[in-house]
């Protein structure tokens, strides 16, 4: 049995259609049993196309040269999904033409066409956005949600909680990953009311063995990128600073060192002597090597590649597409949620959160 296509919206991103193709030709010689679908305008698909002759062979091409652009508001976007070269690579898993979708285009007009298009699965009140973020261990973090929801409520951050551990096991093979809630503090008593209230219903949940993941309370900022929790968990407000924090403080870091290096000839000669050390340095910062945020929850697999990704980054977000079609994340997740229980997911009574959705940033 083959293995469903992938959809990739050539028009979407920063650096244009000879990124996106070249970016999926890398991807497909890890994954060369994948097919793909291009969208976008045939004419520079071809073209680009020529460089890649792996390419030619497994891909088809939808024309379309209506494209969104990047401060296109969502609920504009949404009335042109269907000429759209983002809104035809969604339609496309919705109408099982492809099994995922990735785009390098508009954050929040690739949410609310994707969650528009294809419903949240069974279980899920609302997707989330999930990225894999660099530790000091061998492996990355999950973290979610990093922007699709303002707000959540306990029942949102348990079921961001069992996607956030499936998709874990996937990407970094953790049997039961450990998961923690993003708080203010590790205290039992520290948090909103919401934060709290998930935390016991996952606590409990874990001792009563319904999970395959492990919960450990709370975990503070400043321990994301330390390497000891696996999962980390927050609604998409508290999730989008902290990422942009992070992304931040790596460019501070990197732009630090780059300053410091070349302030004198002694400084330039202790870079020569360190350039083994800067260089690992380098690529462990690199976003390119963690692209490829995730909507979690939805009736198929949408992946959002940064804008300014080079054919690497695509590449990388190409193959988190790739991974989650050949180990069957939606099912994992669904699998999940049954396990768990109406219980551990029913209504805190405190009223839901709001619906509205931030439009994540990149």
């Amino acid at each position: 049995m083959s293995l469903p296509r992938i959809a990739v919206d050539a028009m979407g991103g920063d650096e244009g259609v000879r990124t996106m193709i070249e970016g999926a030709a890398l991807a497909r010689r890890d994954h060369d049993k994948f097919e793909f679908l291009l969208v976008g305008d045939q004419k520079r698909i071809e073209a680009a196309l020529e460089d890649h002759p792996n390419m030619r062979g497994a891909s088809e091409i939808l024309h379309c040269e209506d494209v969104i652009s990047g401060d296109e508001q969502p609920s504009r976007a949404i009335r042109r999904a269907k000429t759209t070269s983002m809104g035809l690579a969604v339609n496309a898993v919705k109408e099982g033409a492809a099994g995922a979708a990735v785009s390098a285009g508009n954050t929040g007009a690739l949410m609310a066409m994707s969650k528009l298009s294809l419903r949240t699965m069974p279980g899920i009140d609302r997707p989330a956005l999930a990225a894999l973020l660099p530790t000091l261990e061998q492996h990355d973090v999950v973290m979610l949600d990093l922007g699709a929801n303002t707000e959540a409520d306990a029942r949102n951050l348990v079921q961001f909680a069992v996607m956030g551990a499936a998709y874990s096991r996937i990407v970094n093979d953790f049997e039961k990953p450990v998961v923690r809630l993003l708080n203010i503090g590790t205290e039992q008593i520290k948090g909103t009311e919401a934060l709290r209230d998930a935390a016991a219903r996952l606590t409990e949940a874990n001792e009563e063995g319904g999970l395959d993941l492990t919960f450990d309370g709370f975990v503070e900022s400043d321990k994301i990128n330390r390497g000891e929790t696996h999962v980390v968990v927050t609604d998409g407000f508290s999730g989008n600073i902290a990422l942009k924090a992070i992304e931040g403080s790596a460019r501070f870091v990197t732009d630090l060192l780059r300053q410091a290096f070349t302030s004198s000839l002694r400084s330039k000669i202790g870079f020569l002597v360190s350039r083994p050390a800067t260089e690992l340095l380098r690529h462990h910062l690199d976003p390119n090597n963690h692209n490829g945020a995730v909507f979690l929850g939805l009736n198929g697999v949408v992946v959002k590649s940064h804008g300014s990704a080079t054919a690497k980054g695509v590449a990388h977000a190409v193959n988190v597409a790739a991974r989650l079609l050949e180990e069957n994340l939606t099912q994992r997740i669904a699998d999940n949620l049954a396990e768990l229980g109406e219980a551990a997911l029913s209504s805190n009574g405190n009223g839901a959160a709001s619906a509205a959705g931030s439009e994540a940033a990149e």
